[in-house]
């Protein structure tokens, strides 16, 4: 995909030449459809040069970084590497839904804290939070959840243990 001289974006959009703005609220971060290639360029392969990824979109190397390191800076995307916990000695892999009385935040803060809990989200429905932990055995997956219903807050959890992963993503793309 080229980028061609000349084409508008929306006005809430990012500027012209730049690789993410903000809608007109200043809240939701709006990628030109270069960033949008360039994502989805790096969910393929969070490995792909700039070069090959610049070959692919139609720009420079340098224009590449400079745009991917804009998406860094905002806050749009991270690159990282996605382990395998069960090849690394984390066999057991859990989400945790919690109910919760009072500031919802503020259990979602001190669980977002504890550092052998991998995912924290505020819900709704039956759970008011979902937490992820990934344990080398159950006694370590008794002690997280001993210490989560430790938080005065907290008044219940119910644990459910996956038995086999069939399918994780991270490709869900841009709009």
């Amino acid at each position: 995909m080229a980028h061609t001289a000349g084409a508008q974006l929306a006005p809430a959009g990012p500027r012209r030449g730049t690789a993410v703005g903000r809608d007109a609220d200043g809240g939701r971060v709006v990628l030109d459809d270069l960033s949008k290639s360039i994502i989805e360029q790096l969910q393929q392969d969070g490995r792909r040069s700039y070069a090959a990824i610049g070959k692919a979109v139609g720009l420079s190397e340098a224009a590449v970084r400079q745009r991917v390191q804009r998406l860094i800076d905002v806050g749009a995307m991270q690159i990282v590497a996605v382990t395998d916990p069960m090849t690394l000695g984390f066999p057991r892999q859990s989400m945790v839904g919690v109910r919760a009385s009072g500031n919802l935040e503020r259990v979602a803060d001190i669980l977002a804290g504890m550092d052998q809990i991998d995912y924290v989200v505020i819900t709704a429905g039956s759970f008011d939070l979902l937490i992820e932990v990934v344990c080398e055995n159950d006694d370590q997956l008794l002690e997280i959840l001993s210490q989560v219903r430790a938080i005065p807050s907290v008044t219940a959890t119910e644990t459910f243990v996956y038995l086999k992963l069939r399918k994780q993503t991270y490709t869900w793309g841009t709009r």
